[in-house]
């Protein structure tokens, strides 16, 4: 993971020793006053436990060996109460930002395509007692609307103030919630709104424009729609029996006295048990599941995740930009709200400086909020990666290497424990200011992140990464790495809210009496273990059960194993594995997670059929070393027209192979032919998910002729 250093080699060795010179002077004062020993100790100590005794677990973190922990506060058991409590102990703090739109306009492209650009502000603010007042009237306007308590209603927006708004007033009243990604296919929308039941839906009114009107007349018992955008917009082709209502309107309407939450003791407050939230998973197979999830079942999760980021309070700042029906998000949103931290909103399209709708000059929103906490999926970790690392590339000769140089001693010094001070401020300085400059915990899942990424953001952003394991059918919580450890390719010890069995897999060859860890498929058990799948009671018998203490658990179908130290490293996944003619087990999600790192790929699917002898792939090649590859083989043409080209695909497919000899897969893991693909895989269009895992029947249907062809049939 060394960047490779190409200089003299004396000069090399002068550099070393003048380093040697000053690490020898500096090390024992700053090692006393920067308390490195005591992280050191922390990194190294045993973090998580089995109960039992027995190899196979369960694994139970140090700090709740006797007993899962469900709650922060005593008494403060449903959402509604943890936000009462944090609208209570900071009533005047900043909660919730927005930024101001100063001007948009469009830019034409070199390409002819037209971009939209915006110029924004600064952050407008909600306190926290602003916050709870606007959720409290519109719970109260949704309920004069006639919504019931315990009966559905849902939310299909874009991540924004309006939705935890909402939300909040949903928790309080007890209407419980229906989560839809907002790049849910039309069918898969309609799906989730009927079975479900829904009357009401809270929307945006671009989403409401491009997504829902196609399919209202496909949801026949929908007869209110929200749309949280301030300025009210007539809409006069919505079907007849469907009224569409401004959010302010609402919150109005709920402020009036006769509606009032104060005057209806009647309304029932939510208990522990009963539904929050019905998320439906982005669906990487099939139709999309509605994840039932109670109050207690969040609440546990947050209490969980929120042991793990030390020194949480009220000072931090929190940037939220990812889909809030995404369990991640929606968990370290409710984290930060339980502790009196502020939430600024972004979109990928204006996090930095250099995002898609940001005007050149301008400020994105990291650089104006300059957060302390940020939530990633490894795929925009890995976007940051490529671009630094190719900005580096074409940095001047002695620019790239006092670069490398800083690079290589800062991974020595924190693979030890010790941190880099003026290596961060004289070198690094820069690329930390990508995120705002006061990045200082950055949270990883979704899914797996690369040793290699890891490890860049850990030098180049100075921060610890968090990486976390969690499913939305344990609320997101089930381990997340301590900030102290700075091992990369794990996944941290069993979060205070759950513990974790290893089930042997005989089928895959994983037992939890393997030498030298303890392997087996991943069985998650707490609190925070959710009710089940909606309305699908076959699916639930499968992947639930209670054991005989009645405590909850759920089946995976990943594949992890223990380390000496309690914490645990993903190694594998059921569905990914797959048998070859000749009987060798091959993990495709390996296979992937390897070949990314390569910097010619921005994302590739392995594909492997049983009754043949070697693997496939289909690639998305990175733009820029894509064409610079074909400018040095001399193949003109079109982006398209470059990535069918048979002699761009055999360069391809040799440096893959490089990549993955010096990556040591064995050989019937290394693919025999690729496709190179020219459009980019993101949720729109339905190859990936939300959160950019690989849709892998849908990739398969989609790239079906090649698949043919790279087998032999065409």
């Amino acid at each position: 993971m060394k960047l490779k250093e190409d200089m003299n080699p004396l000069l090399l060795q002068v550099f070393r020793s003048v380093v040697w010179v000053y690490s020898v002077i500096t090390f024992i004062p700053w090692y006393f006053f920067s308390g490195a020993g005591t992280n050191l100790d922390r990194a190294r100590r045993i973090k998580a436990r089995t109960v039992s005794g027995h190899p196979a677990g369960p694994y139970r973190a140090i700090n709740s060996q006797q007993k899962l922990v469900a709650w922060l506060h005593p008494g403060v058991d449903t959402l509604d109460k943890m936000f009462e409590h944090a609208a209570g102990r900071f009533p005047q703090r900043d909660c919730l930002g927005t930024r101001e739109v100063l001007s948009e306009e469009d830019e034409l492209q070199p390409n002819g395509k037209v971009f939209k650009k915006v110029i924004l502000g600064n952050y407008n603010w909600l306190s926290y007692a602003e916050a709870y007042e606007a959720a409290k009237c519109f719970g109260s306007g949704l309920a004069a609307l006639g919504q019931r308590p315990q009966c559905n209603i849902a939310i299909f927006c874009e991540t924004r103030a309006e939705w935890i708004v909402a939300a909040q007033a949903c928790f309080m009243y007890n209407f419980p919630l229906v989560t839809l990604y907002a790049t849910l296919g039309p069918m898969a929308i309609a799906h989730g709104l009927n079975e479900t039941e829904v009357t009401h839906i809270i929307t945006s009114k671009d989403l409401l424009q491009s997504r829902l009107k196609a399919i209202l007349c496909d949801v026949p018992r929908l007869r209110y729609i929200i749309v949280v955008d301030s300025k009210p917009t007539s809409w006069p082709d919505i079907p007849r029996g469907i009224m569409v209502l401004n959010m302010d309107a609402v919150k109005e309407m709920g402020s009036r006295p006769d509606n009032s939450l104060n005057t209806k003791p009647q309304h029932p407050d939510p208990q522990s048990s009963d539904i929050a939230v019905i998320m439906y998973t982005s669906g990487s197979t099939g139709i999309p599941k509605g994840v039932m999830i109670s109050h207690g079942n969040i609440i546990a999760g947050i209490t969980g995740m929120a042991e793990r980021i030390p020194d949480l309070n009220e000072t931090d700042t929190y940037i939220g930009y990812l889909p809030l029906a995404h369990v991640l998000e929606l968990s370290a949103e409710l984290v930060c709200i339980s502790h009196g931290c502020r939430i600024g909103y972004s979109s990928p399209q204006t996090l930095a400086d250099q995002s898609t709708k940001i005007k050149k000059g301008s400020k994105g929103d990291t650089s104006v909020l300059k957060p302390t906490l940020m939530a990633a999926v490894p795929e925009i970790m890995d976007r940051i990666y490529k671009n630094v690392m190719t900005k580096v590339e074409e940095m001047s000769k002695l620019q790239k290497t006092l670069f490398v140089l800083a690079y290589n001693y800062k991974m020595e010094q924190i693979s030890k424990g010790y941190s880099t001070p003026l290596c961060d401020s004289l070198v690094f300085k820069r690329v930390r200011a990508l995120l705002g400059g006061n990045t200082r915990v950055l949270l990883s899942g979704g899914a797996p992140l690369s040793a290699a990424t890891q490890r860049f953001m850990n030098i180049c952003l100075c921060c610890p990464v968090g990486q976390g394991y969690g499913l939305t059918e344990t609320c997101g919580a089930g381990t997340i790495s301590e900030v102290w450890d700075y091992s990369t390719g794990r996944v941290g010890a069993p979060l205070v809210c759950s513990e974790i069995t290893l089930k042997d897999w005989e089928e895959g060859g994983y037992y939890s009496t393997d030498k030298p860890n303890p392997r087996g498929e991943i069985l998650i058990g707490g609190p925070n273990v959710t009710m089940g799948y909606y309305k699908n009671e076959a699916k639930n018998r499968e992947d639930f059960y209670v054991d005989e203490n009645g405590q909850r658990w759920f089946c995976t179908g990943d594949i992890g194993e223990f380390h000496p130290d309690g914490c645990l490293k993903i190694i594998d996944r059921k569905k990914d594995l797959v048998k070859l003619q000749a009987g060798e087990y091959v993990s495709l999600g390996k296979v992937e997670a390897v070949l990314k790192n390569c910097p010619l790929i921005d994302n590739i699917c392995a594909y492997a059929n049983s009754d043949q002898s070697y693997v496939i792939s289909f690639v998305v090649p990175n733009h820029k070393q894509l064409m610079a590859l074909a400018e040095q083989m001399q193949v003109r043409g079109t982006w398209e027209e470059i990535c069918n080209n048979s002699q761009m695909e055999k360069e391809v497919l040799r440096i893959i192979t490089e990549a993955a000899i010096s990556a040591k897969l064995e050989r019937f893991e290394i693919p025999k032919k690729i496709r190179l693909s020219s459009e980019p895989w993101t949720p729109e269009t339905g190859l990936v998910t939300d959160a950019f895992k690989l849709k892998r029947k849908e990739l398969k249907t989609h790239y079906q002729e090649d698949i043919e062809r790279m087998y032999g049939g065409k």
